[in-house]
């Protein structure tokens, strides 16, 4: 009875801090096994410990759209399938767990809704940041990430940044008008702040610049669209440098067998990418 109990709070959410959280059993116990396995070994810098915690995922299918849960926002956790964004999230929310030698569940997602949301709260859809250069420029702004790409040769990208107020019928929780005007409201702020990537022809000379863990953001030509794809820098024994990320592609969580300068190729609108190195 008291398991049952116990399983109801973590799919339905509890409140811990404020947090009204969805989690499986399923995931909680995933939780619990990963923790321990990544207790057991920690990278010689922050960069090494991202890019381990990253392989930890391999072979972890992709499903998109898993923090699109009921009727209102929560912090969703999810370790049974991951988009390209809530890979990165996840790794980091763990890296942050095994800096500050933390062991308990409250903590990991305590960490999650400070990387997800915008100045770490979550308070409602548009709390959550969607773009993915709001996301790096706000946790820049917490201490997490430093963007370097105007250090490694970025150019200025200059296009509005509004896709989704532009195409509200592809997000469910938008049809909330409330939603819909708030994120009106974030897509105006956006347009306020300077974007920069380092265009694609300039990667593979510049890729020894890049450091293993460093989060990258593949920037796009589409309309409204910042960001199409992200994943995590990682050099391999070829010497060159490759992309970490839960490819929806492949379907699974995966290492690009391309150099990331030679995957991009093969991709139409992509213009280049925008890079963020952990400061943890």
């Amino acid at each position: 009875m008291k398991q049952s109990i116990v399983a109801l709070f973590l799919i339905l959410g509890y409140s811990i801090n404020a947090q009204q959280i969805t989690c499986s059993p399923e995931d909680k116990s995933l939780f619990e096994v990963k923790l321990l396995d990544l207790m057991k070994t920690k990278g010689s810098n922050i960069g090494d410990t991202i890019a381990m915690v990253g392989k930890s995922f391999l072979g972890t299918p992709y499903v998109e759209k898993t923090l699109e849960v009921g009727d209102t926002e929560t912090l969703v956790v999810n370790f049974g399938g991951l988009d390209c964004t809530t890979f990165v999230e996840n790794v980091l929310a763990f890296s942050l767990m095994l800096q500050n030698q933390q062991k308990d569940f409250e903590n990991f997602t305590e960490n999650l809704e400070t990387v997800r949301y915008r100045n770490g709260d979550l308070n409602g859809y548009p709390s959550r940041l969607h773009y993915f250069t709001e996301w790096i420029r706000n946790n820049q702004q917490k201490g997490l990430v430093k963007d370097i790409t105007v250090e490694l040769g970025g150019v200025k990208l200059e296009k509005p940044i509004n896709f989704m107020g532009t195409h509200r019928d592809l997000y469910p929780f938008l049809a909330n008008d409330e939603n819909f005007e708030a994120m009106l409201a974030v897509e105006q702020e956006l347009a306020k702040e300077e974007l920069c990537y380092l265009p694609k022809d300039q990667i593979e000379s510049k890729e020894q610049l890049i450091k293993s863990g460093d989060i990258i953001a593949l920037a796009t030509s589409i309309k409204g669209l910042d960001v199409t794809h992200t994943g995590i820098a990682l050099h391999q024994p070829d010497g060159r440098l490759h992309l970490l990320h839960a490819s929806s592609k492949n379907g699974v969580v995966e290492i690009s067998k391309l150099p990331l300068a030679d995957y991009l190729k093969n991709i139409k609108n992509n213009i280049g990418i925008i890079v963020a190195r952990p400061v943890l």
